[in-house]
């Protein structure tokens, strides 16, 4: 029999993320979301009610918000740049390089409704890229939490951390991946869901747990998987990674993210420099505009379900 999944209520990450906002600034003044006309969106209008003094809106100016953040933080003020990922990302790229990352501003960039989020608004609306860009500019983690949990994780440690990050949000709710999580949670270093010898599994953010339910589809066919969500896409737990897939069968990455650039090029990359050679198959939005339909229509349009990614594993397996 497969595995129970997780009962519990589950929300969407970034309803975490305001809620653990919330608490942080509960107790520290210093904590600012700074927004660009997304307040509403990036779920931020009860943290604004609560704290109308340490919020600032500037209005549809993607630049103005990082450069204002980048400000703010070299005051001492603990950032939260917040704004769709797709915009973020791309008219603000150069304030992030050189405001943020080359100034070692300690600003949190926020990417909202990231990947394909958006659905139907189509390929302007979509963040497919901010992987690819931000893994090439120095002195910013880039990080895309996969659960509730690993997302109150992760602002609790963007707020004590005092080096630029990159957090990427999706919009929908995410089931836990674990029922209990007694590891402690780091930028850079992996997270085991679970575990098998057969084929690894390796995904970031909305991903991972389609991934985790394609294992446990797998496990049915007699299939083990090792699951891991990688979270942090820079700096990449090279460690677990080469541990993991040594110890596999074959190696699958899933990204909500061009197939260039991202984790699993990231992935793909380390494993040939150390010559750890196994079957490899990178799953996400291949070089083209996608199809239009809801988020959900887009990403089993190109595989990245429960069923596609146990099929993609099973085909990965018989190529060795």
């Amino acid at each position: 029999m497969a595995e129970q999944i997780n009962t519990l209520p589950y929300k969407a990450n970034l309803d975490v993320y305001s809620e653990t906002l919330q608490r942080l600034a509960e107790t520290d003044p210093n904590i600012i979301a700074v927004t660009s006309d997304s307040r509403g969106s990036g779920k931020l209008v009860p943290f604004g009610k609560k704290y109308p003094d340490q919020i600032v809106e500037v209005g549809i100016a993607e630049q103005n918000l990082v450069g204002v953040a980048a400000g703010l933080a070299s005051c001492g003020k603990k950032v939260f740049a917040t704004s769709p990922a797709c915009f973020l990302t791309a008219r603000a790229l150069e304030q992030i390089k050189n405001d943020v990352a080359y100034s070692n501003n300690p600003v949190n960039v926020i990417g909202i409704s990231a990947g394909v989020s958006y659905g139907a608004l189509g390929s302007t609306h979509h963040s497919l890229h901010d992987y690819a860009a931000l893994r090439a500019i120095n002195n910013i983690t880039v990080v895309a939490p996969a659960d509730n949990w690993e997302t109150e994780q992760a602002i609790e440690l963007a707020a004590r951390t005092q080096e630029p990050v990159y957090l990427r949000f999706g919009k929908k709710p995410m089931p836990s991946l674990k029922e209990v999580n007694e590891e402690a949670f780091a930028f850079g270093k992996g997270r085991i869901i679970t575990e098998g010898d057969d084929v690894l599994i390796i995904g970031c953010g909305e991903t991972v747990y389609p991934a985790l339910e394609a294992a446990r589809l797998l496990k049915e066919e007699g299939i083990a998987a090792t699951v891991v969500s990688m979270h942090t896409i820079k700096p990449l737990d090279t460690e677990l990674l080469a541990e993991k897939a040594r110890a596999s069968k074959a190696v699958l990455t899933v990204e909500e993210h061009s197939v260039y650039g991202g984790l699993g090029e990231a992935c793909a990359g380390y494993l040939l420099q150390k010559g750890i050679s196994k079957p490899f198959k990178i799953m996400g939005i291949p070089d083209e505009y996608t199809v239009t339909g809801s988020q959900g229509e887009i990403l089993g349009h190109y595989g990245i379900s429960r069923d596609g990614i146990a099929t993609t594993a099973k085909e990965l397996l018989r190529s060795k």
